[in-house]
């Protein structure tokens, strides 16, 4: 075992990521990319290493496909952990560099998740029925009705890439609200 090995294996073991980010429709809370690189910051001095995060055009038909490695380094030794995500270029409300800052971001969390052994069964996104399921069945609620601020919300997500019918699963709408949305 190398030196950054054990190293690696330490911060591994000790690292806690927070989940900062809540996701009002689907009552999550979720770890972002940069949730990780807070976490790790601590280590970096203590076992004298660095984290780098890159990024690298694969594929472009018939889906943009980003490869996203990071790497954990003392100068001498590297070890690296990859992910691979799709750029979803049908994504409404979204312009192209949207589409792939999302999907860059993405990438980043999966890519330093692999490397420090961020077990993604923890986070919401991974384990969120999204109302779907026994549990869901046996307590589901009517939707409500959207009011004015919650529709200026939904207009708000969705335009940042959130999708309609995570909308429509939490809310009674008109086809007007609909078209508004959409």
């Amino acid at each position: 075992m190398t030196e950054l090995t054990k190293k690696l294996a330490d911060v591994q073991t000790k690292l806690k990521a927070k989940k900062s980010s809540y996701n009002s429709f689907g009552k999550y809370y979720f770890r972002k990319a940069e949730d990780i690189l807070e976490g790790v910051k601590p280590f970096l001095l203590q076992h004298n290493i660095y984290v780098t995060v890159s990024e690298e055009l694969i594929a472009t038909d018939p889906v943009p496909m980003i490869k996203t490695t990071a790497t954990i380094s003392d100068g001498k030794d590297h070890i690296h952990a990859t992910a691979v995500v799709g750029v979803d270029m049908q994504q409404k409300g979204m312009q192209t560099a949207q589409q792939f800052g999302a999907a860059s971001t993405y990438a980043k969390k999966y890519a330093l998740g692999n490397l420090f052994l961020i077990d993604d069964t923890e986070d919401a996104d991974a384990t969120n029925q999204h109302g779907k399921g026994p549990a869901a069945k046996a307590t589901a609620k009517p939707k409500a009705k959207i009011t004015k601020e919650q529709m200026a919300k939904a207009i708000e997500f969705v335009k940042g890439g959130g999708s309609v019918d995570a909308i429509k699963k939490k809310y009674t709408l008109t086809d007007a609200q609909i078209k508004q949305l959409a």
